[in-house]
C-alpha cells in the first residue's frame, strides 16, 4: 500500500476545536475486539456481513504474486477475474525513487488488464491496485507489490520518500537495499543527505539492509532536502557493486502533528502549532492495544482490504473495502475509516485490534471525520499515540525512528 491518491477537497471550513460526529449504522469491524459489550456485537456482524464473500485474492488474480522478489523481466504482468468484472486497475513502477504509472487497458469484457508493454523493467518495484465486482455482486480491492530482478552482482537502494514529493515535517529518509550490505561504512560514505536551510542530518543502520537519515528534531516547514546516491561501483558486499548514481529531492510542507490519546479516546490535530480539531476515535481493545509512540504516515490509500491473518491474528476479520486507510507501521498499524462500528463507539470505547479508527461511511465520505483527516494528511506527518497499555513502537517498525534519543540514533552510524 504505497501510493497517495489525490482527491477533491470537498470538506468545508476548518473544524471547531471539538467535533461531534453522528449517524452511522452498526456493523462488523476490521480491528475489533470480540469480547463482550460493543465488541461482541460488532464481532458477530463480521460473519453476517463478510462471511460469504470470497477472498479478494480469489476474486482478483494478479501476477506476479504479492511480495515476489527478483521477478525476471520477461515474466508477464496481468490482472484478471474468473467472473465478474474489473472496475479499475492502477499499476505504478518505482525506480531510483521515481514513480511512474504503467499504461495498460482493461479488456472489453472487463475480465482482464494487461500493460501496453509486456516486458518488466529490471531493478524496479511495482505496485498494483485493483478493484473488482465478482459474479455474486461482492466488491473487492487488492493491493500487491513485487520487485524485479537486479542484474547479477549488483545492489540498489529503494528510496523513500519519492522524488519531488511534498512531505510532512516528520519524514525520515529511508534506504532499503535489495541485499545485505556487509561493508556498511563504504555504502554510508556514498550517500549524502543535505538540507536548505542547513540542518545536521545523521544516519542510522537497522540491520544490514536498511539505512535511515533524520535531523535531531522535526524538519522545518519549507526545507528542501536532497539525497545524493553515489553508489555506482561501490562494493557493498563481497563481489557485489552498487548500480545507482542518482539524486532524489523533496520538499517539507506544513507542520502537522496529531496526538491520539487512547485513554481519552480522542485525537488532537495541530497544524503549525494551532489546534484544528479534537476528533473522537476508537483505539486498540485491552487485549489488542495500540502501540504508544511517534509514528510517521508512510502511505495513504483511498480503499484497501484488511485481513487479520496477514498481521498475525486468526480469522477474526476480513474487510475488503476499508476506506481512508493511512499506514503508520510496516507491521500493520493503520489510522483508518470505520463504517461498521456503532456511532457511539467513537470517543467512548476502544474496540480495535490495534488500529486507530475514525467514523466513516461505506465507500468513504469526504466530510466524515476519516475523510476530513485523510484530505489534510501528507506522507511524513506524525501521529503520536499516548496513554495506551502497550509498549512503545519499535524504531524500525515503519518510520518510527523519532522514538530513539539522538545519542542512540547517532550511535547507529557505521562510520566511526
Amino acid at each position: 500500500m504505497r501510493h497517495v491518491h489525490g482527491r477533491a477537497r470537498r470538506a468545508g471550513a476548518a473544524l471547531a476545536a471539538v467535533l461531534t460526529w453522528a449517524g452511522l449504522l452498526a456493523g462488523a469491524t476490521g480491528c475489533t475486539s470480540d469480547g463482550g459489550g460493543i465488541g461482541s456485537g460488532i464481532g458477530s456482524g463480521i460473519g453476517e456481513m463478510f462471511g460469504k464473500a470470497p477472498a479478494a485474492e480469489d476474486v482478483i488474480r494478479i501476477a506476479p504474486g504479492d511480495g515476489d522478489k527478483a521477478v525476471p523481466p520477461d515474466e508477464k504482468l496481468s490482472v484478471r477475474v474468473p467472473d465478474g468484472r474489473l472496475e479499475s486497475v492502477k499499476v505504478l513502477r518505482s525506480q531510483d525513487a521515481r514513480e511512474t504509472e504503467v499504461p495498460g487497458r482493461i479488456s472489453g469484457d472487463g475480465r482482464s488488464w494487461r500493460p501496453e508493454v509486456n516486458r518488466l523493467a529490471p531493478a524496479a518495484k511495482y505496485t498494483v491496485d485493483a478493484v473488482a465486482v465478482d459474479g455474486g455482486g461482492h466488491r473487492s480491492a487488492r493491493h500487491t507489490t513485487f520487485t524485479t530482478k537486479v542484474p547479477e552482482e549488483r545492489f540498489i537502494a529503494y528510496v523513500a520518500p519519492e522524488n519531488r514529493s511534498v512531505v510532512g515535517t516528520g519524514m525520515i529518509v529511508s534506504l532499503e537495499f535489495n541485499r545485505e550490505i556487509t561493508d556498511r561504512a563504504a555504502v554510508e560514505r556514498a550517500v549524502s543527505v543535505t538540507a536548505e536551510p542547513a540542518a545536521e542530518i545523521r544516519p542510522h543502520w537497522f540491520g544490514k539492509d536498511r539505512l535511515d537519515f533524520r535531523p535531531q528534531e522535526y524538519w522545518k516547514p519549507g526545507t528542501e532536502v536532497t539525497v545524493d546516491l553515489d553508489l555506482r561501483d561501490v562494493e557493498g558486499a563481497e563481489g557485489a557493486y552498487g548500480l545507482q548514481d542518482k539524486t532524489v529531492s523533496f520538499t517539507v510542507g506544513r507542520d502537522q502533528v496529531s496526538r491520539v490519546d487512547a485513554l481519552r479516546r480522542t485525537m488532537e490535530v495541530r497544524r503549525d502549532g494551532t489546534l484544528l480539531a479534537t476528533v473522537p476515535i476508537t483505539a486498540g481493545a485491552p487485549t489488542t492495544p495500540t502501540y504508544n509512540g511517534k509514528m510517521v504516515i508512510t502511505e495513504l490509500l483511498d480503499v484497501t482490504r484488511m485481513n487479520s491473518r496477514t498481521v498475525g491474528f486468526g480469522g477474526e476479520y476480513d474487510i475488503p473495502d476499508v476506506p481512508h486507510a493511512i499506514r503508520l507501521t510496516s507491521s500493520g498499524t493503520f489510522l483508518h475509516g470505520n463504517y461498521w462500528a456503532p456511532a457511539d463507539t467513537f470517543g467512548r470505547a476502544n474496540v480495535s485490534h490495534g488500529c486507530v479508527g475514525l467514523r466513516d461511511v461505506k465507500g468513504g465520505g469526504a466530510e466524515t471525520p476519516a475523510g476530513w483527516f485523510f484530505d489534510r494528511s501528507l506522507v511524513g506527518d506524525v501521529v503520536e499515540v499516548v496513554h495506551s497499555k502497550d509498549k512503545t513502537v519499535a524504531p524500525d517498525n515503519g518510520l518510527s525512528g523519532w522514538n530513539m534519543k539522538w545519542k542512540e540514533w547517532t550511535a547507529g552510524s557505521a562510520v566511526k
